[in-house]
């Protein structure tokens, strides 16, 4: 894989892979974009509508993190297993199961009467997002023409767009509506099962035609590293996943509430301070890729984990217009190296893609949610003011980069 996404177009990549030499596939590429969006929109409903939920149900902040784990223990769990599955058989109709999963998990949420119902709902959600997400990052890797990082930004930041709209979601229609409101929204679950089965189906062809050839080539392609290696490269990127997610389960989880106990804010003009944070991630996000496929890899993803540092240290004394400013700034650096780290993980074994992407993806999730319960946890023995303070020094384990290699120069002396 690292040889295909460092290769031009037309070299030795394209010789290997005729996927390379023809190019991206846009327009799988962008409806996958738009199929992640979906998903993610949806699944973010459940965080947007924390505030509402812990008034309803009598919650404490422990208890609303529980909420969090219950969806993000379900996607992180079930999507390495998944994706171990998929790597030796793959399942075109895997995607619009998932998106199918996250349509009942809505139904659900919507109309719970009691805590463990709500608990169950998250967890039908985290199941949707444990299938949809190893399937997705395959389609989009055979779609990507061997532009790698670019591709898988695309595919990402279709997400990231989805996770911001939560917020907007719930200020102006969740919140007016209250819990029953999130069951409108299971018509845009059947409009994503829809345009998955009709990717699903030229996923199947794709596999069809290339069959064990592109498995061959892929396998090929991976570094030239020792078994102990790999495994002590994939700890070091697992434990940049850790800062990032432990960093931002503060701002996705409890910012919310930050802004309106220390700023005496609305729920609704909280609620746009976090659309803010959550859009600034997404365009991060999209950026990074391409900058990860021209500079390298690794001095994007130490950039994205070190250099947020000083203002992370700085926001738990700022105002409130410093505050937004500074999460927007935290945000867009910080996510760039997302798709960075999975892309980097799966170019040293190509031929497991839908394994690695489970794993990263769904240790994100994971570490979300405990770092949740955790924070939570805290927040109720502290304050909200302490655990920001605390969370500040997180992106100093950034500094773990110095011992990646750089893949893509071995790409081109291989190549």
């Amino acid at each position: 894989m690292s040889a295909n996404a460092e290769v031009p177009v037309g070299g030795v990549a394209a010789a290997r892979n005729p996927a390379v030499a023809a190019g991206p596939v846009n327009f799988i590429l962008w409806t996958m974009c738009g199929a992640h969006f979906l998903n993610d929109m949806m699944q973010s409903l459940i965080t947007a509508i924390f505030p509402i939920l812990k008034t309803s149900y009598h919650l404490d902040y422990m208890m609303v993190a529980m909420l969090a784990l219950a969806f993000q223990v379900t996607a992180s769990l079930f999507q390495p297993f998944i994706g171990v599955y998929t790597d030796k058989h793959p399942t075109p109709w895997a995607l619009a199961v998932g998106m199918g999963a996250t349509l009942v998990g809505l139904l659900l949420l919507g109309t719970a009467g009691s805590y463990y119902g709500l608990m169950f709902a998250a967890a039908m959600v985290g199941t949707g997002s444990a299938i949809f997400h190893p399937e997705g990052s395959r389609v989009v890797r055979m779609a990507s023409g061997g532009r790698l990082g670019t591709a898988q930004s695309i595919f990402q930041v279709g997400g990231n767009f989805g996770q911001a709209s939560g917020p907007l979601i719930a200020a102006f229609v969740i919140v007016p509506l209250g819990q029953f409101g999130v069951v409108w929204f299971s018509g845009v679950a059947l409009v994503g099962m829809v345009l998955l089965a009709w990717v699903g189906r030229w996923y199947a062809e794709r596999t069809r035609i290339e069959g064990k050839r592109a498995r061959a080539a892929s396998a090929s392609s991976a570094p030239d590293f020792s078994r102990n290696k790999v495994v002590a490269i994939i700890g070091i990127l697992l434990t940049l996943m850790f800062t990032k997610s432990f960093y931002t389960a503060s701002i996705n989880t409890f910012y919310i509430f930050y802004l309106m106990d220390k700023f005496g804010l609305g729920l609704r003009d909280a609620q746009l301070y976090l659309f803010l944070y959550m859009a600034a991630v997404a365009a991060g996000v999209y950026f990074g890729g391409p900058l990860g496929d021209r500079l390298g890899r690794k001095y994007i993803i130490w950039f994205s984990i070190l250099a947020p540092l000083p203002f992370t240290l700085a926001l738990p004394y700022a105002n409130l217009f410093w505050s937004g400013a500074l999460t927007v700034i935290i945000g867009f650096i910080m996510s760039s190296s997302l798709s960075q780290i999975v892309v980097y993980a799966m170019e040293l074994r190509p031929n497991r893609t839908g394994m690695l992407t489970g794993l990263f993806l769904g240790f994100a999730f994971g570490m979300s949610g405990v770092a949740a319960v955790a924070l939570g946890k805290l927040i109720d023995l502290t304050s909200l003011q302490f655990v920001y303070q605390l969370v500040s020094y997180t992106p100093a384990i950034g500094m773990l980069c110095w011992f990646l290699p750089e893949l893509q120069g071995e790409a081109r002396a291989r190549a």
